[in-house]
């Protein structure tokens, strides 16, 4: 008896279009919020609202060019090729267009966390004159409730699945196009990208309450430093269900994702365990 859940939905929010999509809708959902988020820690802060819009500016567009670019370059394939199972495979570099086709998916979330990193840098040297560690603990909440919907909007696009699974809460995707068959694969799954948007909702309260609670933003870079550990662990652990999303993955233990997820965390770590010079962490 199959007891798995079908998710039988679809993107388009308006039947036979394309645009706009509920991935698109879930996307900018999850800016927003994270956009509200970051306000209420200006205000508490008292930083001004001139110093805000320039930190939404230099974000949307660092998490946007940057998650794409990453799929690009780490996930897709870059010239039309045949793959070894025989499919031809439809490569950025020789379709370049392609790459400005954010509404049909396609975002790697090291990409962007990278793109922000360069951001935050700039940012934090040109407007607000403070060090990238004071920006980057403010933008940790945030980006994870992002993230967030960021998953749920792969679930409603049926991308970035996971392996076969017979448990009750498996999902069935008949939209799901399995590259190795060439073929719609309604094979019930587990559903990864909703481990993940979980993951990272829970991920969020963490980071909320360490910087309301725990009042760790006194300590320069240690909020930055939990949320790298993580998310990325998080990642890292879920990637092991999940299908691979480069054509490389084939046969690997570790995948992309996962090797791409290691350095995050390692730096992670280094934020938590670090000494901060002329700071007396037991009065935080």
């Amino acid at each position: 008896m199959n007891l798995a859940i079908t998710w039988d939905v679809t993107p388009e929010i308006i039947d036979g279009w394309k645009t706009p999509n509920l991935y698109g809708l879930l996307f900018v959902t999850g800016l927003i919020f994270a956009f509200l988020v970051v306000k209420r820690m200006y205000k508490r802060e008292g930083m001004s609202e001139d110093a805000l819009d320039k930190l939404v500016i230099y974000m949307v567009l660092a998490t946007i060019i940057g998650a794409r670019l990453g799929h690009v370059f780490f996930y897709g394939p870059y010239f039309d090729h045949i793959d070894i199972q025989g499919i031809a495979q439809r490569g950025y570099f020789s379709h370049p267009l392609d790459i400005f086709k954010v509404w049909e998916g396609g975002l790697a979330s090291h990409g962007g966390v990278l793109a922000i990193l360069i951001a935050a840098y700039f940012y934090s040297k040109r407007v607000v004159k403070k060090p990238i560690v004071w920006t980057l603990d403010k933008l940790a909440a945030p980006g994870a409730i992002a993230a967030c919907f960021i998953r749920l909007g792969n679930l409603v696009n049926s991308e970035i699945v996971g392996v076969p699974n017979d448990k009750p809460w498996a999902f069935s995707f008949p939209h799901y196009y399995n590259d190795l068959t060439h073929a719609l694969d309604p094979t019930p799954r587990h559903p990864a990208q909703l481990y993940e948007a979980i993951a990272y909702l829970l991920i969020f309260f963490v980071m909320m309450y360490l910087y309301y609670k725990k009042d760790l933003v006194k300590i320069p870079g240690r909020i930055l430093g939990w949320f790298l550990i993580l998310l990325f662990s998080a990642r890292f652990f879920i990637e092991f269900i999940k299908i691979g999303q480069a054509e490389r993955d084939a046969g690997l233990f570790l995948n992309t994702g996962q090797w791409l997820s290691i350095p995050f965390v390692l730096v992670g770590i280094y934020l938590v365990v670090r000494k901060v010079k002329g700071l007396n962490e037991e009065k935080v």
